[in-house]
């Protein structure tokens, strides 16, 4: 064992962060077995970590008023030294980000993650992931576009179907009857101060819940020491190559496509907001769309906010719906594996569907859509305790 010096010996004695560090991740155990899968947990760290360092600078320069927020966007574009870099580092980083999390959930629910012991650390994560949607939302009305000012105007209103206290909670997430600057002024203040301080903290919690209860892994099968490796350095291993693979797309896509053709940043938020002028399509961003399509197949308001809020909190029960014996997708029955393959295919097309007009057509094809992604859940008590899993192998290495 190497010696200490005074210095670190002083430190040490006060500070142990040593044993943080040698209990977290050197000599953390986990299965040996994990697949290219797990790394989106690390990369969302990655990319929250980016998001949090170009915010950091952006907020330098960024003028949050009515007057001069749009022109501050175009100041850091046009005149601040690397400001062109560092925004598209944000807006790709916001894109980035939820890509990896949704990948991450969709792993989390191939694999079984929510089932038993990890009960409790899925309602943490889908908590995250709520956090992290309130900081997208909040994020998006900061440049103060068209889209951007209209798209906020919607789905603050949202907020006034909820009973009793509706009207007085839009009047204060607005800062009076109508979006003004104000209301920018407030979505920069939970946008800078208090979701990012939430999710960091949901973040660590997430990562304490994750190493007390150990990780699951693509079989689904409980694991003893003899079927897991030490975290470092074999899996921070594995983990940097996906980092540095992720770096890579992310850096061509900031670089050559950085609105990923209106996709990442809208082009109509390229134009000053006008309360006078809506645009023909109103939409949020692309990682809420989802929710928006659900929001717009029900043609109540209130019926619709309710849709959409269901559509969130079914997540959180999941852990209690799925009743079958069994945690990873390779051992349950095929009307599961059939359920998830529509779950995927319903999400991505309401997604896609948020973005478009809402013709007939595709307000149709979003009640659809919505109806195959509630059942999901609804009937997921039904199918998980009838249909027959196959017998999982008692250890890893059979």
């Amino acid at each position: 064992m190497p010696r200490r010096g005074p210095f670190k010996t002083w430190f040490y004695t006060r500070m142990p962060i040593h044993k943080f560090w040698q209990k977290h991740y050197v000599n953390y155990l986990a299965p040996k077995n994990l697949n290219f899968w797990y790394v989106f947990g690390s990369l969302s760290i990655v990319a929250l970590v980016m998001q949090v360092v170009s915010g950091f600078f952006l907020t330098m320069f960024y003028i949050p008023t009515e007057e001069q927020a749009f022109n501050s966007i175009n100041n850091i574009m046009q005149k601040v030294n690397y400001g062109w870099f560092i925004r598209y580092m944000h807006t790709t980083g916001a894109s980035a980000l939820f890509i990896v999390i949704y990948l991450h959930i969709y792993r989390s629910i191939m694999y079984g993650s929510y089932k038993y012991p990890r009960e409790l650390l899925w309602v943490i994560g889908v908590t995250l992931y709520v956090a992290i949607l309130a900081e997208g939302f909040t994020g998006y009305a900061l440049p103060w576009g068209q889209m951007s000012f209209w798209a906020t105007s919607v789905i603050l209103k949202l907020f006034g179907t909820i009973p009793l206290i509706g009207k007085q909670l839009v009047i204060w997430l607005q800062g009076g009857d109508a979006v003004t600057g104000i209301t920018l002024h407030r979505m920069f203040a939970f946008h800078v101060i208090l979701f990012p301080l939430i999710i960091i903290i949901l973040t660590l919690i997430h990562i304490s819940s994750l190493h007390y209860v150990g990780s699951n892994n693509p079989l689904g099968i409980d694991t003893s020491k003899k079927d897991c490796i030490n975290y470092h350095p074999y899996y921070t291993a594995k983990n940097l190559v996906g980092i540095v693979i992720f770096l890579i797309i992310f850096a061509l896509v900031m670089f050559y496509k950085p609105s990923m053709h209106g996709f990442f940043i809208e082009p109509t938020n390229n134009i000053p907001a006008d309360s006078l002028k809506s645009p023909e399509n109103i939409s949020p961003a692309w990682y809420l769309t989802p929710y928006y399509s659900i929001l717009r197949a029900v043609p109540h308001k209130f019926f619709g906010a309710v849709a959409m809020a269901s559509a969130i909190a079914f997540l959180f029960i999941l852990p209690w719906l799925d009743k079958s014996p069994v945690r990873s997708i390779h051992y349950k029955g095929t009307l599961s594996k059939i359920a998830l393959l529509f779950f995927v295919v319903s999400f991505l097309g309401l997604g896609y569907l948020g973005t478009l007009t809402p013709t007939p057509i595709n307000i149709a094809l979003c009640r659809i859509l919505s109806l195959i992604y509630f059942l999901y859940f609804i009937l997921m008590p039904y199918y998980t305790s009838y249909e027959k899993a196959k017998i999982t192998p008692k250890r890893i290495s059979q």
